[in-house]
């Protein structure tokens, strides 16, 4: 089909692939994860390639694995310190595959736009900075400086700085993110959404408001020494593969796991340790012993149950709360006026299983871990949901010691440290004191755009040029038509990017692809290789060293991208010397220092092997909220609510993706292979509609009266519970409302969107 007769489409292709079934597996890892990896690795990357970077992910003197933030071992680095989803992303970035500038002129942005985000991503690294100049249908290369020239020229033409959007994804490395940061507000906004806003955010706002700070509070010692480890809303097998290896540790020291989720994940129940004999011979480690299939967005009435438990049955921790805390007596007499019967209902569970939960959470030395992650925090919901699993620690004074505490289990390799140094819509006044103390310029302090507002803004035209440092914003977000359109209306659109993504397709009048390094790739400054650094789930910092030949010598770094942008942007109007920072990262920590507390010393201790844990106030019983106290906060009971032949959705990885990043077809421990475009039901809910297994539907999501719909996905009977359903992002994103996000947080709610399925029509 001739170009000129297709459109961009924003959408993957609705094209089926040819499914094939196989059974649904109870146990993660083992022999399939270490095969896979290594076809993965070595076909990407090549023998030698591959085993370079095999040796040196996550090594002491190697580069960060650019996947998930599980930290790594205080102590100790194993041989191979990776997981099967890090060896993917890792083959991913080391491919030997290029998108070249003839790549581009050989296909039309709306031909690449049919192509799926596996064929995306199976295409390789951009080679040279491209243009798509207004009304031009094929991007062309351009020189590093006419790029700069064309962003200043866009931005500085605006009538307001607040006409500008700057994203950030988790990939962007510490002095990244400062740069930008600074850059952005020297510019005079702080429209700096990024990807926390579709996250954590809403443990963010839970957590600081409830007990002053909005990172997790323990350490992974902590984890594999605890009695009780409660994982809600979490699927470590696909999303956070290396945290089983602690979890392993964890049962074997003698803790108990109560796992909580729709749906029964092989990573939740068991694990094949694939650097063990047992492993290998395809024994798996029991991990939870008790599961709790909770409904779609039952997971408040379920934390509700088992803190009501614990209130009538008295094993609350009585001289913590009353030195500690605020609120009790409050949210106790709300606990004892819940219904047994309603919790049950909404929860999906029984009371017995609940009060059984609450009772092993209350027992032995309370070393209680609770780890969450999106199927907590993208309910309208979520933060009054977070706050009850904060109550819980609070009731039994299992936060701030030892081996118990708060464990949100963050995605991206540093989408903590983005935040860490800087990038938030709305930071602290203390922040903005002390960035206009060392650089000496006037501080925007009015609240910028998060992602929603951002999307919003674009789509009425207040938002003009959208400059994203990383990610892949029209994949990630909800509402995908919507979002596209909002993209379409901007003047100018940039993108810092390693590898080829539907964002590069829906532009502005002009897009830009600006390629950088990756994480694995050595980085000269001067005549030596350097390091950057990023910060893990759990508060530490450490250095990120890459190792192997860049995939092109027309790639420029992250930092030196960003501080190219802030010299021709600003100019004159800037007193940061922005180049002499970029030739020596050294000189960017020192500056690090001298903003963000708990960077003292920042070059000397980041160079020791490990790194540095950040303070955390938490941990030594020090709440950093009005009061000095800790909060107990009470909610009403709440949940989502639908109508006669209505379901809830969640959109969720499949185990063959990262966040957008699609590796593959294959959904191993569903039983899902070759397809993407599935929906996940309960057998008796196809029944009642007439849904054959694997036959084709098509999916309307409702939300005000308003219809959003996606085609051609073929329906599977999963053990789910009735009236919940699941599909793979981003296909699924095209349902998610715009309109519809978590109170305080404003996360989109795409763990909750109200569906209805009918068969596919001819």
């Amino acid at each position: 089909m001739p170009s000129a007769t297709l459109e961009i489409s924003a959408q993957p292709p609705e094209k089926l692939t040819g499914i094939q079934i196989d059974k649904t597996k109870t146990a993660a890892a083992g022999v399939p994860a270490v095969t896979n990896s290594l076809k993965h690795v070595y076909g990407n990357s090549g023998l030698l390639r591959g085993t370079a970077a095999m040796l040196k992910i996550n090594q002491w003197k190697g580069f960060d694995c650019p996947s998930c933030a599980w930290p790594d071992p205080d102590d100790h680095r194993s041989a191979f310190e990776f997981c099967e989803n890090g060896a993917k992303a890792i083959a991913s970035e080391t491919t030997k595959q290029r998108v070249t500038p003839e790549v581009f002129a050989q296909y039309s942005v709306a031909e690449l736009s049919q192509w799926s985000d596996f064929e995306m991503d199976q295409a390789g690294r951009v080679t040279h900075p491209m243009v798509l100049r207004e009304g031009e249908t094929h991007y062309q290369p351009i020189a590093w400086k006419e790029a700069f020239d064309l962003i200043a020229q866009e931005l500085n033409s605006l009538s307001s700085p607040d006409e500008a959007v700057f994203y950030t994804s988790g990939r962007a490395t510490n002095e990244a993110a400062f740069l930008y940061q600074l850059f952005v507000r020297q510019f005079g906004t702080n429209n700096l959404p990024d990807c926390s806003n579709m996250c954590h955010e809403s443990s963010g706002a839970a957590m600081m408001e409830a007990v002053g700070i909005g990172k997790g509070t323990v350490t992974l010692k902590d984890l594999e020494t605890a009695d009780t480890i409660l994982i809600i809303g979490q699927n470590p097998g696909t999303n956070h593969p290396r945290m089983l290896t602690s979890l392993q540790r964890s049962v074997e020291a003698g803790a108990t796991i109560i796992a909580v989720n729709p749906m029964k994940e092989a990573g939740l129940t068991g694990f094949m340790h694939p650097q063990q004999v047992k492993g290998v011979m395809g024994m798996s480690t029991p991990l939870a012993t008790q599961f709790l299939q909770v409904r779609l967005n039952g997971d408040q009435a379920l934390l509700k149950a088992i803190a009501k438990t614990l209130i009538e049955d008295g094993t609350y921790d009585e001289a913590f709360i009353r030195e500690h805390t605020v609120g009790f007596d409050e949210y106790r007499t709300h606990l004892l006026a819940l219904d047994w019967a309603e919790l049950e209902s909404i929860s999906g569970l029984q009371r017995a299983d609940m009060e059984k939960a609450a009772r092993q959470c209350a027992g032995r030395q309370r070393k209680l871990i609770t780890c969450w992650a999106m199927g907590l925090t993208q309910h309208k919901n979520a933060v009054a949901t977070i706050q009850e699993v904060i109550n819980i620690h609070l009731l039994l004074g299992a936060v701030g010691r030892e081996s118990a505490g708060l464990c949100p289990v963050r995605g991206h390799s540093n989408v903590q440290g983005d935040r860490t140094m800087g990038v938030f819509e709305k930071m602290p006044e203390w922040f903005m004191d002390r960035l206009e103390q060392v650089f000496e310029f006037k501080v925007p302090r009015h609240h910028g755009w998060d992602v929603v507002a951002s999307i919003r803004a674009m789509h009425e035209g207040r938002g003009k040029v959208f400059y994203a440092l990383g990610g892949n914003f029209l994949q990630a977000t909800p509402d995908t038509e919507y979002t596209a359109e909002a993209l379409r209306r901007c003047h100018l659109t940039v993108q810092i990017s390693t590898k080829l993504n539907r964002s590069h397709l829906v532009t502005g009048r002009t897009g830009l692809i600006l390629p950088c390094l990756g994480r694995s790739e050595v980085d000269i400054r001067g005549n030596t290789d350097s390091f950057l650094t990023v910060e893990n789930s759990m508060s530490v910092v450490h250095t990120s060293h890459g190792q192997l030949e860049p995939a092109s010598p027309h790639l420029l770094s992250e930092p030196d991208i960003i501080a190219r942008t802030a010299a021709a942007v600003l100019g004159d109007r800037s007193k940061v010397d922005w180049m002499y920072l970029a030739e020596d990262y050294d000189r960017i920590r020192d500056l690090i220092e001298k903003v963000v507390p708990g960077f003292e010393d920042f070059n000397v201790r980041v160079r020791q092997p490990g790194g540095f844990y950040l303070p955390n106030p938490v941990r030594e019983r020090q709440w950093v909220v009005p009061g000095g106290k800790a909060k107990i906060k009470t909610h009403a009971l709440d949940c989502v609510t639908t109508s006669a032949g209505q379901l809830v959705l969640q959109t969720f990885r499949s185990h063959d993706q990262f966040n957008t990043t699609v590796y593959g077809l294959n959904d191993r421990y569903r039983g899902i292979g070759n397809e993407r475009r599935v929906i996940f039901m309960n057998p008796d809910d196809m029944k009642s509609r007439s849904i054959s297994p694997v036959s084709p539907v098509d999916i309307t999501s409702h939300f005000q009266g308003e219809e959003r719909h996606a085609r051609r996905f073929l329906a599977i009977p999963y053990d789910l519970p009735a009236g919940s359903c699941a599909a793979y992002f981003p296909e699924a994103n095209v349902l998610v409302p715009i309109g519809s996000f978590a109170d305080i947080s404003l996360t989109p709610t795409s763990k909750s969107v109200i569906v209805t399925v009918t068969s596919s029509q001819p």
